[in-house]
């Protein structure tokens, strides 16, 4: 039995929707020492996110597996339900039932589907206003400044710099992008597509070492104050600012949001904007409404909202319009929702960010949700 099968009905096992003869399969399929490690590993990296299954044990599950191979019935909605995804099952949050008279299975229409997976790119723009394209077999380098292409690294030149002497840099991804930056203090920075960072190409010695997210969104990991001499590293990005002495945090600021989102993933931060400031905790977010300068911290589940720098989308509980803004970034492309009504429906889903649109977008209809969806070049309706 292929792998694509056995993931197939590993998917439809923990959304409960697997038939008697699947579930038979995979109990002989498990049989194989090699394939209980793999079943394992499988449900850790896919699984973990969303059911919360951190005391998994494989002998407790293959025994669930089993008793539920001794049913005598199947379900009818069984029958009625496609659950499918790219890596995790993909399940419609909606508050509604469709019944199979209300399924209507219209075929796409693909007129030109040329659409291009998201590649490491982006411009760099030097301190004398020159812009210099960064991509892969693109080679750069300029006094402390060198790029393979993918990443950009800059190296301390060792030497006092004065106020005056501050040269900025500046980093943008267009849509269809994402670039790595390391800069001088060895902060290192993952740059979301559709983002611009501004930032010294030397930092001062023994002052506060400051960088400006214009717009977009960015994974940082800071080098420790104490690296530095006690300096704090300062972001700047809209509606706020973050104060860190070092750690690990998201932020996410796009101009089409009214909100910017803060994510700890570990240490401190103290989130400041014009109504005051927020120390976060791991595992907290902060919500800047830059409209009303309301700022509020909850907590959130991490991973989903920094998988993205690891090649994955994570979405819990998000509703299909927002699912649509990611796509449309990553794979540059315009998606229009026809069906007003089903743009704030919510649905969980990981996907490798490797995957063709297409793809992701047929997980989506598979849920019955959507009736079509038409692919025209660059834009993509969903009806």
């Amino acid at each position: 039995m292929n792998l694509e099968k056995i993931e197939n009905i590993i998917i439809k096992h923990f959304s409960k929707s697997a038939t008697i003869s699947e579930l038979e399969e995979l109990t002989k399929w498990l049989d194989k020492e090699k394939n209980k490690l793999y079943f394992k590993e499988y449900v850790k990296l896919n699984y973990y996110i969303d059911y919360n299954l951190l005391d998994f044990e494989l002998s407790q599950e293959r025994e669930k597996i089993l008793k539920r191979t001794k049913l005598k019935r199947v379900r009818l909605l069984n029958n009625f339900y496609k659950y499918a995804a790219a890596i995790v099952v993909l399940i419609s949050l909606g508050y509604f039932i469709l019944t199979p008279d209300e399924l209507i299975n219209e075929v796409p229409i693909i007129v030109n589907n040329d659409i291009k997976i998201g590649t490491d790119k982006a411009i760099l723009t030097t301190e004398n206003g020159k812009d210099f394209i960064l991509e892969e077999g693109k080679q750069f380098m300029s006094d402390n400044v060198s790029s393979d292409g993918k990443t950009i690294v800059y190296k301390s030149v060792g030497k006092d710099v004065v106020n005056a002497e501050i040269a900025y840099n500046y980093i943008t991804v267009p849509r269809g992008g994402q670039f790595y930056i390391k800069l001088s203090d060895n902060t290192k920075i993952w740059l979301n597509s559709d983002s611009k960072i501004k930032y010294p190409k030397e930092f001062v010695a023994n002052q506060d070492r400051e960088v400006e997210l214009i717009y977009g969104e960015a994974y940082f990991d800071v080098s420790p104050s104490t690296n530095h001499n006690g300096s704090k590293f300062k972001l700047l990005s809209r509606g706020q600012k973050v104060e860190v002495l070092g750690t690990e945090f998201n932020v996410k600021a796009y101009q089409d949001e009214i909100h910017t989102y803060t994510t700890l993933v570990e240490g401190k931060v103290q989130v400041f904007n014009a109504k005051g400031g927020r120390q976060l905790a791991p595992g907290q977010q902060s919500i800047v409404n830059v409209e009303t300068l309301n700022l509020n911290i909850n907590e959130i589940d991490v991973y989903n909202h920094i998988s993205w720098k690891d090649g994955v989308f994570s979405f819990k509980s998000v509703a299909l319009k927002d699912i649509v803004k990611v796509l449309e970034r990553w794979y540059d492309v315009e998606i229009t929702i026809e069906n007003k009504a089903i743009e704030d429906i919510k649905f969980i889903g990981v996907f490798r960010k490797d995957y063709a649109l297409e793809k992701i977008i047929k997980q989506i209809k598979n849920t019955n949700f959507i009736n079509a969806y038409e692919i025209n070049n660059q834009k993509i309706s969903i009806k």
